[in-house]
């Protein structure tokens, strides 16, 4: 083997100083915007309540069992959760060095490197977001599926691939569509002979014979990697059919997720913060796999994590949103197939080494400057003083079976709520589900079981926030007149920058 070249390590070097700097910073990161939304979800569950009856929430229940999962292990605080979430940053990273490994040992240390960076680059809104918690569930399935094609005799690694990606889908139903490409490329490897056949049995048994034990394998491989994916799905459906939640459940995802939300909040231009840190990552991605094509390189491991491309833009542009965090899974791919090239062109001395690692160095750079603005974002920090000051406003003021409706989305209530243990009358953890769409049987029973919820048990408090999405102010309870009517029941207790607090 040959001695990777100088310039190599410290290409690598670069991105562990850049990735040690980025850490630094985050040290400070806060639990903020939508990950307390999802820890409240799983307090709740803690004291009893059913996920979807008790709690109107649109994400799949794998998200609330990683939620009680870091609730357990490093409580509630700060800093408890900026542990998680570099504990499950390194997991992730480990995960694409694992897909990468095979390529060299600078091009896997440099593989999770850059997905690090470009994590750490997000800011602390980022931590948490289910996309980013889905990626080293897709990894993991990648890895076995090309372990698999690499070692004929063995099917573990099909096995423990498609437990994790049914993990995965339990976090984001989308990954679905991941494991629809890794299955049929299953099928085709199995079938085109990449699997070793009885000798003995094809002579005896005349020409036929290969042809139907390829047919076996490849079923066998098939049904052991979608019966890997379906067990954790029906160990979910179990759990929520136990706990009485699986006719919520359905309701919501039949009833509203998929006819109404998904529809909402489609932007007319889609843009994200810095978009053009994605320029050198796409060129280097092109240059990598164009090489590697070039070079009669392109092997089964090459096509997991070309279909793992394909999937992350899918899984970006399907959803319709234009959320930055959306971009997680083609991050985790993209940054396997970024420097997938990287050792083998500078062992070899190619010329395609200079414009490869010219994009790498310049994602790096970008990646950089995102991280150090990203650090000190200020709606960050006025989102925590909004926070504190709606805990001060009550804290002390609620007795046992007192409740608090808050009517927001993720400015600051249902964290506030977190902190203060706080529970409101009604399962709806936002309001938006209120002034969408208002025509239709769905809304006006959903409306209706809100009044009818409030008028049961009359909070002490309604703490109503300025901003609405996807759109509104204050003005949107006038599109609610039975919500409308209600506060006019309550006197402002306190009015303060970005929300009024009504008491009874």
């Amino acid at each position: 083997m040959k001695r990777p070249p100088v310039v190599g390590a410290l290409v690598v070097l670069a991105l562990a100083t850049l990735v040690g700097a980025l850490a630094w910073r985050s040290r400070g990161w806060p639990l903020i915007h939508d990950a307390p939304l999802m820890h409240y979800v799983a307090w709740r569950i803690g004291q009893g309540a059913v996920p979807y009856r008790d709690l109107f929430d649109m994400n799949f229940p794998g998200v609330y069992l990683l939620h009680l999962a870091a609730l357990h292990v490093f409580g509630a605080g700060d800093a408890g959760w900026r542990l998680f979430d570099l504990t499950w940053l390194a997991a992730t990273s480990l995960a694409a060095a694992a897909l990468a490994a095979p390529w060299g040992g600078l091009t896997a240390a440099g593989t999770g490197l850059v997905f690090a960076a470009y994590h750490l680059a997000g800011g602390a809104w980022q931590t948490g977001q289910r996309d980013f918690l889905l990626c080293p569930f897709l990894l993991l399935a990648a890895l076995g599926v090309a372990r698999w094609a690499e070692r004929p005799g063995e099917r573990t690694s099909l096995a423990w691939g498609g437990l994790a990606l049914g993990a995965g889908i339990t976090v984001k139903p989308h990954a679905g569509l991941f494991a629809v490409g890794l299955l049929v490329l299953v099928a085709v490897v199995a079938r085109t002979g990449h699997r070793p056949l009885d000798r003995r049995l094809a002579s005896d048994a005349g020409a036929s014979a290969p042809r139907r034990l390829a047919a076996r394998a490849a079923a066998a491989s098939v049904v052991i990697f979608a019966a890997a994916i379906v067990v954790p799905l029906l160990a979910v459906a179990a759990w929520l059919g136990v706990v009485g939640a699986l006719p919520a459940w359905y309701e919501i995802v039949a009833g509203y997720l998929v006819p109404l939300y998904s529809r909402l909040g489609r932007p007319e231009r889609w843009t994200f913060h810095r978009w053009h840190v994605w320029l050198p990552i796409a060129a280097g991605v092109a240059v990598s796999i164009g090489s590697a094509i070039a070079s009669r390189r392109f092997a089964t491991r090459h096509a997991v994590v070309a279909i793992g491309l394909g999937y992350g833009v899918a899984h970006f542009v399907g959803q319709g949103k234009g959320w930055e965090y959306h971009l997680y899974p083609l991050a985790a791919f993209a940054a396997v197939a970024l420097l997938a090239e990287m050792q083998r062109l500078l062992d070899a001395g190619r010329l395609a080494a200079v414009p490869l690692l010219a994009c790498i160095v310049a994602a790096g750079t970008m990646l950089g400057a995102k991280g150090v603005e990203a650090a000190d974002a200020a709606w960050i920090a006025a989102k925590e003083r909004r926070v504190s000051a709606i805990v001060a406003a009550l804290d002390g003021r609620i007795a046992p079976g007192d409740y608090v409706q808050v009517l927001d989305t993720t400015d600051a209530g249902i964290h506030a709520l977190l902190r203060l243990h706080a529970v409101q009358p009604t399962r709806f953890m936002y309001d938006f589900h209120f002034y969408h769409d208002a025509q239709t049987p769905m809304i006006q029973r959903l409306r209706e079981e809100f009044l009818a919820g409030f008028d049961a048990h009359p909070p002490k408090f309604v703490v109503l926030f300025e901003r609405g999405w996807p759109t509104g102010g204050y003005e949107r309870v006038n599109e609610f007149p039975g919500l409308r009517r209600r506060l006019s029941g309550y006197r402002v207790d306190r009015r303060r920058d970005g929300y009024i607090v009504y008491a009874r």
